[in-house]
């Protein structure tokens, strides 16, 4: 099972990766990341990716309708995507034993980058990291 790090490096094999973190939602700081971050900074990036997860997560419109009342190790959104002209930035939820309050941020360019793709292996990715 891939730590952080291994995580990241398997994100940035994706194709039009510029770059990825994993960022914990509550408190904004990046736990890892690598290659390039929007802005040129990982942790302002960081802290202002966590308050859109925060916004999404926190709000029942985004929660699923069906079903039992979510666990604390459930994450109520699966993922968030943020298009702009040149690039995507994905924003996996990442369920854990504890309070599922991380995310995996994939920022990718829009000319090379395969979004279905990238939302897959994400997915993926979430399911194996393993936090300590």
């Amino acid at each position: 099972m891939p730590g952080i790090d291994e995580c990241l490096l398997e994100a940035m094999r994706l194709p039009g990766a510029r770059g990825a973190a994993v960022v914990d939602w509550t408190s904004g700081l990046a736990l890892g990341a690598v290659g390039d971050s929007p802005g040129g900074d990982h942790e302002t990036a960081a802290a202002e990716a966590a308050e859109l997860a925060r916004l999404a997560a926190e709000h029942r419109a985004f929660a699923p309708e069906d079903g039992p009342g979510l666990s604390p190790a459930e994450p109520p959104v699966e993922d968030l995507i943020i298009s702009n002209r040149d690039s995507y930035h994905l924003l996996r939820f990442v369920a854990t034993s504890f309070d599922s309050s991380v995310f995996l941020h994939l920022w990718l360019t829009r000319a090379e980058g395969n979004l279905a793709l990238a939302r897959i292996r994400l997915g993926e990715m979430a399911g194996r990291l393993v936090l300590e």
